[in-house]
């Protein structure tokens, strides 16, 4: 008579899928409408602006996720939060958004998605999920200056990209 796997072993290939999938593929379009947190109203930047959108400052790192207390987050898509997720929260890009992060003080850097708001603290200018603080080698300190570029805005067919210049700038 054959046995069957155990049950927690079947569940290994469709995790080992999800670790592979996009935290928010889903969602089409952007959002840029206002919003108010502790009484202070926040007015997203457009689309156009937001290319453009470079900027130096502290970032932070934060954690909504929990995998295997099965607790986890949703970021302000509505998106769920997984501890393998290189995502971002910042205040007034629209949502979603990719962007770049250089951890200035080591010259390391990753592509993050932005979906989700904050940070509400005064001086930050980005708060990074723990595996993207990773990457910038900065989660043991808690705080790292860097430079946050966006290289594209929107998901699905309202996908933006940053047009990048060729030919010493002519195009």
């Amino acid at each position: 008579m054959r046995r069957l796997p155990a049950p927690g072993l079947l569940a290994v290939p469709f995790l080992a899928l999800a670790s592979c999938a996009h935290p928010g593929g889903d969602y089409e379009g952007y959002m840029t409408r206002s919003y108010t947190i502790r009484g202070q109203t926040y007015h997203p930047m457009g689309v156009d602006e937001a290319l453009h959108y470079r900027e130096t400052g502290v970032a932070s790192w934060y954690d909504e996720s929990a995998w295997l207390g099965f607790k986890r987050g949703n970021t302000s898509l509505g998106e769920k939060v997984y501890p393998w997720h290189k995502i971002a929260a910042h205040k007034t890009l629209p949502l979603p958004c990719v962007v770049r992060v250089t951890n200035l003080e080591n010259g390391k850097s990753t592509k993050c998605r932005v979906n989700d708001r904050g940070p509400f603290i005064a001086g930050r200018i980005i708060d990074l999920s723990p595996r993207a603080a990773g990457k910038l080698d900065f989660r043991d300190q808690g705080l790292a200056t860097v430079e946050v570029e966006v290289l594209s805005v929107g998901d699905g067919k309202f996908k933006r990209k940053k047009r990048r210049k060729w030919f010493f700038g002519l195009f």
